[in-house]
């Protein structure tokens, strides 16, 4: 499994996802203004792993800046807005900081290395458990349908939907995938696929527009997606398309599934209307691996993500558990329990 983001002595080293899957590159982050830029030119994304990055972020600005910590954490906050885990994981650091104030400089470098490394750990084992509560979700013998990258590479290790899938094969299910493409920026066809075929399952690639004609060939068994921000009515944030695709599932009778940790979760938002949406560069649709495809001159709209209404929602795959409708009650529920993801 692809070592998706490890701190070391030299700075915080990650898999460059830009240049997936022709190059298998490294790059290093050796200040917390560098680990912003990898944020914000999607070297490293998906929602858990944004998580892991901002927390490393903050704790290179703490050992190699003298800049204020709260510059450091606005910095990285600042970087993508749709992903809540990026502000969990900026406010776990800056709870931690701030409970060591007065402590030697020293101490508090080492606590929040030792913190945003133990972020990174707690999400493998949390993506495993994920995996774990979702894979009796998954139809044996069939084809499940996925959207963007939410796999390893979008979280510390494992994923949240490619671990439920990778969780049903491990128990010995006859599974395959489809991944959509993903556009504009091909996370199904550059991620998705290419991480797949690291693990020998079988995957099969299909753009956009063809998912609802799969979905009412009777072949898909379920959808299965990440997520970047959960509302407490259960409204799911997702890479832009996902909605499309989950509509299309309940049109045709497809359990339509979200995989995601509950660091996801923003029970603060009574729905999906409250989650802002990420407008990207016009170039990532107008350009294709840097090829101009569109008229000079042409507007362009480009959001990231969008929201997919609860009532489209089968069931939210976390570590502590499955949620059903009324997600409005056992969200709250999970968000409360303590169940162990061991």
């Amino acid at each position: 499994m692809v070592e998706t983001i490890q701190w070391t002595d030299e700075g915080v080293v990650m898999i460059d996802q830009t240049r997936l899957p022709r190059e298998e590159v490294y790059v290093t982050c050796r200040t917390y203004s560098e680990m912003a830029d990898a944020i914000r030119s999607m070297v490293i994304r998906g929602a858990p792993a944004i998580g892991v990055a901002a927390a490393m972020g903050v704790a290179l600005g703490v050992l190699r800046s003298s800049d204020p910590f709260e510059d450091i954490c606005a910095t990285l906050a600042r970087t993508r807005p749709t992903a809540v885990n990026l502000f969990w994981a900026i406010d776990r650091m800056r709870n931690l900081h701030e409970s060591l104030r007065g402590r030697p400089v020293e101490e508090i470098r080492a606590r929040m290395i030792a913190e945003a490394q133990q972020i990174r750990l707690e999400d493998i084992a949390v993506n495993e458990a994920i995996g774990r509560h979702g894979a009796g979700l998954v139809p044996d013998g069939k084809t499940v349908l996925t959207h963007c990258n939410a796999g390893a590479l979008a979280t510390a290790g494992y994923g949240t939907a490619l671990g439920v899938i990778r969780a049903a094969v491990a128990s010995g299910k006859k599974v395959d995938v489809f991944a959509d493409e993903t556009r504009p920026f091909l996370q199904g066809a550059r991620l998705t696929v290419w991480e797949l075929q690291q693990d020998a399952i079988p995957a099969t690639l299909i753009t956009d527009n063809m998912a609802g004609h799969f979905l009412k060939s009777g072949r898909i068994g379920c959808v299965v997606v990440g997520a970047d921000r959960i509302a407490a009515n259960g409204d799911v944030a997702n890479k832009v398309g996902t909605y499309s695709v989950a509509v299309l599932a309940k049109e045709n009778g497809v359990p339509f599934y979200v995989a995601a940790p509950i660091s996801t979760l923003d029970l603060k938002l009574a729905s999906g209307e409250e989650i802002p949406i990420e407008e990207r560069p016009a170039a990532e649709v107008t350009h294709v691996f840097g090829v101009h495809v569109a008229p000079d001159g042409t507007n362009v709209e480009n959001p990231a993500f969008d929201v997919t209404p609860n009532r489209y929602v089968s069931a939210i795959i976390t570590e502590r558990g499955v949620a059903r409708a009324p997600y409005q009650q056992s969200l709250q529920e999970l968000a409360r329990s303590v169940e162990s993801i061991s």
